[in-house]
């Protein structure tokens, strides 16, 4: 009788293997006394600008909240009246059950906010930018997007297996030779963003527009970082530069100015409804729940208005970027474009060692390094808030200048 034959089993290969090289660089870090840059817990949120931080009192210079809405006694009453009306979640989808009043009112506010006919909500900003990109430009596509673009942009484009095409950041004339070069029968987006996250510099969109309409693309603009403080009606930087009616598309969030989770696309395309019934992450994901559409829609509302709100942001944008230039810091842009201030440093170590020392003295910015930055490039990012009193901007300034000074960023 023959005997059973052995089968020699490969061994597994652990899938998680990818990770080691970054789980020993951030270990590495916290081994030198470092605390986790990615790892930060907000005991308590006083006010749009202070909350406690390991038992300290800390000013917020990183959250985004560009116009202060967070506690916005309107917005936080919408919410508390849409729980106890509707309770804590929908349970379902936009396409099935997961349609309530409020979400139809942030639709519509939205639709009044952007003088447009259609407006589409998503449960996150990432996502509005996934489902657009990817249902619209499909296989056999082109999508045409700035180097620096956002993740999900870059994802929004895998998803959809368009054609992905680069160009330079903020070059027109890149942007320009490389639409040059396509089919000129072929469906055709140009993806941009306003305002971009890492250095806070704006895109030149009104001769990116007109060089991406000269080559018959549609134009889909990225608008998160300024929505509620640029343009005459808070728009966007698109708006801005004279360029409504122009633009297809604008991809918005909740989770910046509005000031709480979500995110959009609006519209004057006629067949713009029908992306609701092919776009999968609008589909397949869970709609927000009731109180976060209800604060969304109150908060829209009220930045309509807001024009207060954003003279003293972009006062505060002004005082921080000069007060920085001033010490000798190394700044992303070199004059305030934005309300993001980003200050450049030399390598990892010394912007671990400034954000560290800045959070130790009562501090908060966010740390910034690759993949989300250039390849090289390390930087400290300050968001401005439209609640930032002079006072905070003068004591920020001199825990910038002491840490600057500690880590050899400054002389």
């Amino acid at each position: 009788m023959a005997s059973a034959s052995i089968i020699d089993t490969p061994p597994v290969t652990d899938l998680m293997s990818k990770f080691d090289d970054l789980i020993a660089e951030r270990q590495a870090l916290i081994d030198t006394g470092v605390r986790d840059p990615f790892g930060i817990v907000m005991d308590e949120v006083r006010s749009p600008t202070m909350a406690i931080i390991k038992g300290k009192e800390t000013i917020l210079l990183g959250t985004y909240n560009y116009m202060g809405m967070t506690f916005d006694p309107d917005v936080i009453q919408a919410g508390k009246d849409a729980l106890d009306k509707f309770g804590s979640g929908t349970n379902g989808s936009r396409m099935l059950n997961g349609t309530f009043r409020d979400h139809v009112a942030a639709e519509e506010a939205l639709k009044e906010f952007y003088g447009t006919t259609s407006a589409m909500v998503f449960s996150t900003g990432y996502q509005a930018n996934l489902g657009i990109i990817a249902t619209i430009a499909g296989k056999g596509d082109y999508v045409i997007l700035d180097a620096d673009s956002h993740a999900s942009i870059y994802d929004g484009c895998a998803m959809g297996n368009a054609e992905i095409v680069r160009f330079r950041h903020n070059s027109v004339e890149d942007l320009d030779k490389r639409l040059g070069r396509l089919p000129a029968e072929a469906p055709k987006l140009v993806v941009l963003e306003g305002v971009y996250s890492m250095l806070g510099d704006i895109a030149p969109l009104k001769e990116m527009v007109a060089v991406a309409k000269r080559h018959g693309c549609m134009v889909l603009v990225d608008e998160a970082h300024s929505m509620g403080f640029f343009g005459a009606h808070g728009r966007g930087v698109y708006e801005d530069q004279g360029l409504e009616g122009q633009v297809d598309f604008v991809i918005g969030t909740f989770s910046k100015s509005v000031g709480t989770v979500g995110g959009f696309c609006v519209s004057n395309h006629p067949k713009f409804e029908a992306v609701r019934m092919a776009c999968r992450p609008y589909i397949f994901t869970a709609s927000l729940p009731p109180s976060v559409v209800a604060t969304a829609a109150t908060s829209i509302r009220k930045l309509m208005c807001a024009h207060n709100k954003r003279q003293h942001l972009w006062e505060n944008a002004r005082a921080l970027h000069g007060g920085l230039t001033a010490m000798g810091f190394k700044l992303g842009t070199a004059t305030p474009e934005s309300a993001i201030v980003a200050i450049i440093l030399d390598d990892q170590t010394q912007a671990v060692a400034m954000w560290q020392a800045l959070l130790e003295a009562g501090l908060y910015v966010n740390m910034a390094r690759p993949p989300a930055t250039p390849a090289g490039t390390y930087l400290l990012r300050c968001s401005l808030c439209a609640e930032h009193s002079p006072a905070q901007i003068s004591a920020a300034l001199a825990m910038f200048q002491a840490a600057g000074r500690a880590v050899g960023a400054i002389g």
